[in-house]
């Protein structure tokens, strides 16, 4: 289903006085064929203004992009229940045999333990079974960072919750547009309080290339830190590293990690989410004195969102 959004420049006057200007504002549309007063209703939802007087809008273009979650657009759908109903959409990448997640790190070795041919002796004719040995790092794949991870007296793997990692209500932040780091700006309009904040920067689609480290996005330390204020569960992101990784001090880490909130790195797919309404898991396994593992992610969408997978 293609959904649309629209750009524009607005000048607006308030009945009790004083004016606001704006130029390229985007909001996200029902349809292609919105109005300008539709657009400019939109628009002041969007921004919570009270007492508006006059909205004048200019340099109206209505294009196709995927909504961002407009506060009172198609795609803002705080009201949805909070069990969601419709498909499972993956969210992980597949691990395999000398896989390169980050540069530098080695990738899993995975060899048989015990063959199907030298398991026969054991079962009845026709019966056998394959037994593997896997060796990797914790930060193999798409993988959840506990804080042990960072600070030696964090709760380790054993130590997180189900609640903290499961059926979680999703909020996606659309930066693919942006460079580099994510900021204040890109989550001030977010709900994130008890939410996984999924910051969908599009880098996963250069995993396990040597692209993968070039312009890579990141979250700054301002933004971990609103996140950290405003109560998210939560935060997952598809790129490399959720630092940039030319910061020694790994800001983003040390305050989510500090205040008890679960990291999940090199996710995939999230653009088959809709901005809010989608349930997310990643549950890691239980290991004690361990930091970080691989995990299975995944969302369940709502129904309403169920066109959006192809």
């Amino acid at each position: 289903m293609t959904e649309y959004r629209a750009s524009f420049d607005a000048a607006v006057s308030f009945s009790n006085g004083g004016d606001l200007a704006v130029h390229g504002f985007r909001v996200d549309l029902p349809a292609h064929d919105v109005g300008e007063a539709e657009i400019a209703a939109l628009f002041i939802a969007s921004l919570g203004l009270l007492m508006t007087d006059s909205v004048e809008l200019s340099n109206t273009r209505v294009f196709a992009e995927a909504h961002k979650g407009t506060r009172g657009g198609p795609s803002d759908h705080r009201s949805v229940p909070a069990t969601a109903t419709g498909r499972l959409v993956e969210l992980s990448h597949v691990i395999r045999a000398g896989l390169t997640t980050y540069p530098g790190l080695p990738g899993p070795v995975i060899t048989p333990y015990q063959t199907r041919q030298a398991s026969r002796q054991y079962y009845a004719p026709g019966t056998e079974f394959a037994i593997d040995q896997l060796t990797l790092v914790g930060n193999t794949g798409t993988y959840l960072d506990t804080p042990f991870h960072r600070y030696p007296d964090g709760a380790d793997l054993s130590a997180i919750s189900l609640e903290q990692t499961v059926d979680l209500p999703a909020v996606v932040v659309r930066v693919a547009d942006a460079q580099g780091g994510i900021d204040v700006g890109a989550l001030a309009a977010l709900d994130a309080g008890g939410a996984a904040v999924l910051l969908h920067t599009g880098d996963d689609a250069r995993f396990g290339a040597p692209a993968y480290s070039q312009g890579r996005h990141f979250l700054t330390r301002a933004g971990a830190s609103w996140l950290v204020d405003h109560g998210a569960a939560l935060v997952g992101i598809d790129a490399l590293n959720i630092d940039d990784t030319d910061d020694a001090e790994r800001p983003a880490h040390s305050l989510l990690l500090a205040a008890g909130i679960p990291i999940v790195e090199h996710l995939t797919g999230l653009g088959q989410l809709p901005p809010t309404g989608a349930r997310f898991t990643a549950v890691p396994l239980r290991i004690e004195a361990t930091g970080t593992i691989p995990v299975r992610a995944f969302a369940r969408l709502p129904e309403w969102a169920a066109a959006i997978i192809a």
